[in-house]
Protein backbone atom coordinates (compact mmCIF):
# COMPACT_ATOMS: atom_id res chain seq x y z
CA UNK A 1 0.00 0.00 0.00
CA UNK A 2 1.54 3.27 -0.98
CA UNK A 3 0.87 6.32 0.48
CA UNK A 4 -0.10 9.41 -0.56
CA UNK A 5 -0.54 12.96 0.55
CA UNK A 6 -2.17 16.35 -0.87
CA UNK A 7 0.21 19.04 -2.16
CA UNK A 8 -0.59 20.98 1.20
CA UNK A 9 -0.34 18.35 3.45
CA UNK A 10 2.89 17.62 1.80
CA UNK A 11 4.48 21.12 1.63
CA UNK A 12 3.05 21.19 5.49
CA UNK A 13 4.68 18.51 6.60
CA UNK A 14 8.29 19.45 4.66
CA UNK A 15 8.01 22.50 6.89
CA UNK A 16 7.14 20.95 10.37
CA UNK A 17 10.62 18.92 9.73
CA UNK A 18 12.52 22.23 8.64
CA UNK A 19 11.17 23.97 11.79
CA UNK A 20 12.36 20.62 13.70
CA UNK A 21 15.33 20.84 12.34
CA UNK A 22 16.10 23.84 13.10
CA UNK A 23 14.93 23.74 16.83
CA UNK A 24 17.68 20.69 16.92
CA UNK A 25 20.34 22.50 15.11
CA UNK A 26 20.04 26.00 17.58
CA UNK A 27 19.51 23.50 20.84
CA UNK A 28 22.96 22.10 19.65
CA UNK A 29 24.65 25.10 19.24
CA UNK A 30 23.46 26.07 22.72
CA UNK A 31 24.63 23.41 24.36
CA UNK A 32 28.18 23.41 22.42
CA UNK A 33 28.53 26.73 23.81
CA UNK A 34 27.05 26.19 27.40
CA UNK A 35 29.59 23.83 27.63
CA UNK A 36 32.73 25.66 26.46
CA UNK A 37 31.54 27.88 28.97
CA UNK A 38 31.81 25.37 31.65
CA UNK A 39 35.38 23.81 30.60
CA UNK A 40 36.58 27.47 30.67
CA UNK A 41 35.74 28.58 33.98
CA UNK A 42 36.56 24.54 35.37
CA UNK A 43 40.42 25.37 33.62
CA UNK A 44 40.25 27.82 36.68
CA UNK A 45 40.00 25.21 39.42
CA UNK A 46 41.92 26.20 42.58
CA UNK A 47 42.68 29.44 41.86
CA UNK A 48 43.04 31.59 44.37
CA UNK A 49 40.20 34.14 45.33
CA UNK A 50 41.46 37.44 44.88
CA UNK A 51 38.90 40.31 44.94
CA UNK A 52 39.17 42.26 41.92
CA UNK A 53 41.59 39.98 40.54
CA UNK A 54 41.31 38.49 36.84
CA UNK A 55 43.78 36.36 36.10
CA UNK A 56 45.18 33.12 37.22
CA UNK A 57 47.54 34.42 39.83
CA UNK A 58 43.85 35.38 41.64
CA UNK A 59 40.30 36.07 40.34
CA UNK A 60 37.29 37.12 41.63
CA UNK A 61 33.78 35.40 41.22
CA UNK A 62 32.74 38.21 38.10
CA UNK A 63 35.90 37.52 36.41
CA UNK A 64 35.24 33.81 36.23
CA UNK A 65 32.09 34.71 34.81
CA UNK A 66 33.52 37.28 32.45
CA UNK A 67 36.37 35.36 31.20
CA UNK A 68 33.96 32.06 30.90
CA UNK A 69 31.87 33.99 28.94
CA UNK A 70 34.11 35.94 26.77
CA UNK A 71 35.29 32.44 25.46
CA UNK A 72 32.05 32.10 23.38
CA UNK A 73 32.04 35.52 22.50
CA UNK A 74 29.63 36.93 24.95
CA UNK A 75 30.72 40.22 26.84
CA UNK A 76 29.31 40.56 30.48
CA UNK A 77 30.15 43.65 32.38
CA UNK A 78 33.35 43.31 35.18
CA UNK A 79 31.10 43.56 38.42
CA UNK A 80 28.29 40.59 39.64
CA UNK A 81 25.37 43.64 40.14
CA UNK A 82 25.87 44.26 36.25
CA UNK A 83 25.99 40.83 35.27
CA UNK A 84 23.09 39.93 37.38
CA UNK A 85 21.09 42.56 35.39
CA UNK A 86 21.75 40.72 31.57
CA UNK A 87 20.07 37.68 29.60
CA UNK A 88 17.04 36.27 30.46
CA UNK A 89 15.66 35.55 33.81
CA UNK A 90 15.36 31.56 35.19
CA UNK A 91 13.49 30.48 37.48
CA UNK A 92 15.25 27.28 39.56
CA UNK A 93 13.55 24.45 38.08
CA UNK A 94 14.29 25.63 34.92
CA UNK A 95 18.00 25.77 35.43
CA UNK A 96 20.57 24.49 32.96
CA UNK A 97 23.94 23.89 32.44
CA UNK A 98 25.24 27.70 31.12
CA UNK A 99 23.10 29.62 33.31
CA UNK A 100 24.54 32.53 35.85
CA UNK A 101 23.49 32.46 39.64
CA UNK A 102 23.57 35.67 41.65
CA UNK A 103 23.40 35.62 45.35
CA UNK A 104 23.78 38.48 48.18
CA UNK A 105 26.93 37.36 50.57
CA UNK A 106 27.47 40.83 52.16
CA UNK A 107 25.54 42.83 55.01
CA UNK A 108 22.48 44.16 52.71
CA UNK A 109 20.44 41.45 51.50
CA UNK A 110 19.23 42.55 48.34
CA UNK A 111 22.96 43.81 47.13
CA UNK A 112 24.15 41.22 44.76
CA UNK A 113 28.01 40.73 46.10
CA UNK A 114 28.64 36.92 44.61
CA UNK A 115 28.11 35.11 41.07
CA UNK A 116 28.17 31.44 39.63
CA UNK A 117 28.13 29.41 36.78
CA UNK A 118 25.46 26.12 36.39
CA UNK A 119 27.76 23.30 36.06
CA UNK A 120 24.73 20.22 36.45
CA UNK A 121 21.51 20.25 37.03
CA UNK A 122 20.71 16.65 38.94
CA UNK A 123 17.38 16.53 40.28
CA UNK A 124 15.23 18.66 42.24
CA UNK A 125 18.19 19.37 44.98
CA UNK A 126 21.46 19.08 43.08
CA UNK A 127 22.34 21.85 41.17
CA UNK A 128 26.37 21.89 41.10
CA UNK A 129 27.71 25.59 40.18
CA UNK A 130 31.40 26.61 39.57
CA UNK A 131 32.62 30.12 41.62
CA UNK A 132 35.12 32.23 43.43
CA UNK A 133 34.72 31.26 46.88
CA UNK A 134 36.76 33.71 48.79
CA UNK A 135 37.82 30.42 51.10
CA UNK A 136 38.36 27.81 48.45
CA UNK A 137 39.26 29.67 45.31
CA UNK A 138 37.78 28.06 42.38
CA UNK A 139 35.46 25.61 43.01
CA UNK A 140 32.19 23.94 42.76
CA UNK A 141 29.33 23.86 45.29
CA UNK A 142 25.43 22.73 45.14
CA UNK A 143 23.52 25.62 45.17
CA UNK A 144 20.84 23.78 47.81
CA UNK A 145 23.27 23.64 50.36
CA UNK A 146 21.69 25.99 53.44
CA UNK A 147 24.77 28.82 53.25
CA UNK A 148 23.76 29.56 49.07
CA UNK A 149 19.83 29.07 49.12
CA UNK A 150 19.38 31.39 51.89
CA UNK A 151 21.72 34.31 49.98
CA UNK A 152 20.39 33.25 46.27
CA UNK A 153 18.75 36.19 44.62
CA UNK A 154 18.28 35.31 40.77
CA UNK A 155 19.82 33.11 38.09
CA UNK A 156 19.65 34.75 34.16
CA UNK A 157 20.33 33.23 30.60
CA UNK A 158 22.76 34.74 28.56
CA UNK A 159 22.95 31.59 25.77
Amino acid sequence: MKLQFSPKLSLLLLLLVLINTGCVVGNRARIKKSEIVIQTARSYTGTPYKYGGTTRVGIDCSALLYHAFKSVKVTLPRVSADQSKKGEKVRLKDLRPGDMLFFATGKKKNKITHAGIVTSVKGGKEVRFIHASTSLGVTESNLYSDYYMKRFRRARRVL
